[in-house]
């Protein structure tokens, strides 16, 4: 059930774009998928981008029938609602990806610059394969040419928060994404800097 208007514990969120149900049915169907496509790997491995895709990747790995693991790498490339264009490794994995299946999870492909990075110096460390698995794509920002493997769900050019994306920090959360009104965030953030 979609939550009302003044359900939201966020002022600045303009409506729900995926309800939590069909985030749940797409993870097990991603995960489907990917059981499928690993059913011979020996070294499957998920390597996630903190801190978006922290949600999507530990529900994604219950609904992978398969041995595998996790690692994570912090990388950041945003500044409130906008990308900054310059992507900085911020913490990188710990596993020797040399000859494993590396599946890179992120939580949404908005112009595809840092993924695209991240994807580089991955390629140059020698997995067996590598494939990009990621929960929101918008298609219209993508500034570069990246492969995308499995995508949960295609959306509009709108900035959105929910199942572990955010802004400025807010909004990580809800089990939904949503779209955010940035006029009505903007208004918030001056109210708070004026208090």
């Amino acid at each position: 059930m979609l939550p009302t208007q003044n359900e939201f514990p966020y002022e600045f969120i303009a409506k729900v774009l995926i309800p939590e149900e069909d985030i749940k049915k797409r993870v097990c169907e991603l995960g489907a998928q990917i059981t499928a496509d690993y059913k011979d790997s020996e070294n499957l491995l998920l390597l996630g981008l903190l801190r978006g895709s922290v949600m999507f990747i530990t529900d994604l790995m219950r609904k992978i029938n398969r041995p595998m693991t996790m690692d994570f790498m912090s990388v950041s490339s945003y500044s409130g609602s906008e990308s900054s264009g310059f992507v900085r490794i911020d913490s990188d994995h710990k596993t020797n990806i040399h000859n494993w299946d590396v599946i890179l999870v992120d939580d949404i492909v908005d112009s595809g610059l840092t993924l695209y990075t991240v994807r580089k110096l991955l390629v140059d460390r020698k997995p067996k394969s590598l494939k990009i698995c990621t929960m929101l794509d918008k298609p219209d920002r993508h500034k570069v040419d990246l492969p995308i493997d499995y995508t949960g769900f295609q959306i509009p050019d709108y900035f959105v928060v929910g199942y572990g994306l955010d802004i400025d920090e807010k909004g990580r959360n809800l089990p939904y994404i949503a779209s955010v009104d940035l006029e009505k965030y903007q208004a918030m953030k001056k109210r708070e800097q004026g208090a």
